[in-house]
């Protein structure tokens, strides 16, 4: 290698090592001059960091001597309250200590002069004492034997004057409600002048001949059942010639029955599929003979704005008969009687003849609601806006409430008029047996009772009684209580007559 390139060479390096150096010192410098000032800017925030701490310190300790001062001042005031608390109390304290002083001398002067009035109670009572024994002494007789003696000599009087008294003026207010009673009842009837006394719902179909219960029966059965299952009745197919029965507890259901079975009858087609399309035909025609049937039995009483589902009830009546009267016109008849007895005597008129006519309103669904038909009426009526002392004559008419006018009597009076007329209801055997049976019991339920019995079919029960175990005031009460049970325990038409008989006999021997 020639000098000359090891010479450039060694020119370079030096050049590079002393381009370095350089580098290197100015690098150094730079970052001395850098820290110099990230220091400065250090100090300056401790500078201030420093200052701002003392402002806290300074303002902190201004608050706890603001509160210190509060505090005291707090402190300063309850002291103060304290202490007129503390006052108060010690001055109530001494009152308090006087008063019980007071009560303590009230209490010694009391107890002076209870000793002394004790003393002399007990002078007045063997003073007392003293009079008694010379009054024993002198009448032979105890002061109780004499107390005795004179309350059943008055007792004795008064009783004999009461039951004179009482006979008196119930026969004379016997007397002129019967005259206004026969007076008022006659003219109502005249009036009314019913054509008709019953109409009882038929539940036989006839027949054209005999082979038409084959028909009705069908194969296996078929027919009958189909006509059971959509109609909601039974078919009794007996030996009865020429008929069929239809038997079910809903009226309406059985109407419906017996005019589908009709109609079968007459079109001759009896299978399912039609057996449905009749009963459904039935069901339309009878509610609209329901409904026509209540229009008519309003218009007939005179009893306007009635709500359509009150109508729909009444002509359900059309269908229900009880002890074999027709309800539909049993509620009309007897809404023309009260209309008339109010008129004779002054009642409201319009009140009478709705109660008359919906009094017996429940028994168009006593089979599907529990509760007694007067009851049951009564809700429902209420129910759809009829006026509260209507509600009353319904609920009240078999006295299961009390009766708030006399509008509720006068229905009371036209549903017995009504039902009790001669023919207007029947009854079984056995149910009358049953009522007359249970009017005697009563009867002998009774204290003193010897013989009872039940005469007039029923309308009237004799009682004879023991004279020596009651008196002419006790048979009086006992009639009434007799009448009260009786009304409570048993339902009849009309009114029961309950007679006491208390008969003396003295008997003697001729020796």
């Amino acid at each position: 290698m020639s000098l000359p390139i090891i010479v450039g060479s060694l020119a370079a390096l030096l050049g590079i090592a002393l381009g370095a150096g350089l580098g290197f010192w100015y690098r150094q410098q730079q970052l001395d001059r850098e820290a110099a000032a990230r220091r400065a800017a250090l100090e300056k925030e401790l500078s201030e960091a420093q200052g701002r701490a003392r402002q806290i310190d300074l303002q902190a300790r201004d608050a706890a001597i603001r509160v210190r001062d509060e505090a005291e001042s707090e402190a300063g005031r309850r002291r103060a309250e304290l202490a007129r608390e503390d006052e108060r109390l010690t001055r109530r304290r001494t009152e308090l200590d006087n008063k019980v002083e007071r009560t303590e001398q009230r209490e010694q002067a009391l107890n002076k002069r209870q000793s002394a009035l004790d003393k002399r109670t007990n002078e007045i009572e063997k003073l007392s004492a003293d009079r008694t024994a010379e009054l024993q002494r002198v009448a032979q007789m105890s002061v109780d034997e004499a107390r005795g003696q004179l309350l059943a000599e008055v007792e004795r009087e008064s009783r004999n004057d009461m039951a004179r008294t009482i006979r008196q003026i119930e026969e004379e207010a016997r007397a002129e409600g019967d005259r206004r009673a026969r007076e008022v009842i006659a003219e109502a009837i005249q009036r009314v002048a019913s054509d008709h006394v019953a109409e009882v719902s038929v539940s036989v179909v006839p027949l054209p001949g005999e082979e038409m219960k084959g028909r009705i029966i069908g194969r296996n059965g078929r027919n009958i059942r189909s006509f059971e299952q959509a109609a909601g009745v039974d078919v009794i197919v007996d030996d009865t010639p020429e008929a069929v029965t239809i038997s079910s507890f809903d009226p309406v259901r059985r109407e419906v029955a017996r005019r589908a079975l009709a109609k079968l009858i007459l079109d001759g087609r009896i299978h399912p599929a039609h057996i449905e399309k009749v009963l459904e035909d039935s069901r339309k025609e009878v509610d609209l003979v329901v409904i026509e049937e209540g229009e008519r039995a309003a218009f007939e009483a005179g009893v306007p704005g009635l709500h359509p589902e009150i109508l729909k009830k009444l002509g359900t009546l059309k269908f229900r008969t009880s002890y074999g009267q027709n309800q539909h016109a049993h509620a009309i008849e007897s809404a023309l009687l009260a209309g008339v007895i109010a008129a004779e005597l002054g009642a409201n008129v319009a009140v009478a003849r709705a109660g008359g006519l919906l009094h017996d309103l429940g028994k168009a669904m006593d089979h599907d609601v529990e509760g007694t038909h007067a009851q049951i009426g009564a809700e429902f009526a209420a129910r759809y806006g009829v006026a509260p002392e209507v509600v009353n004559t319904i609920a009240a008419h078999h006295h299961e409430v009390d009766q708030s006018s006399v509008e509720a009597v006068i229905v009371e009076a036209a549903d017995a008029i009504s039902g009790a007329r001669p023919g207007a209801r029947r009854e079984n055997l056995e149910q009358y047996v049953k009522r007359i049976r249970t009017l005697e019991d009563i009867a002998n339920s009774f204290k003193g009772v010897t013989e009872a019995y039940a005469l007039q079919a029923g309308r009237e029960v004799r009682i004879m009684v023991r004279p020596e175990d009651l008196d002419d005031l006790a048979a009086v009460r006992m009639a009434r209580d007799v009448a009260k049970k009786v009304e409570e325990s048993l339902q009849y038409p009309g009114q029961i007559k309950v007679t006491v008989i208390r008969e003396t006999r003295a008997v003697d021997y001729a020796k």
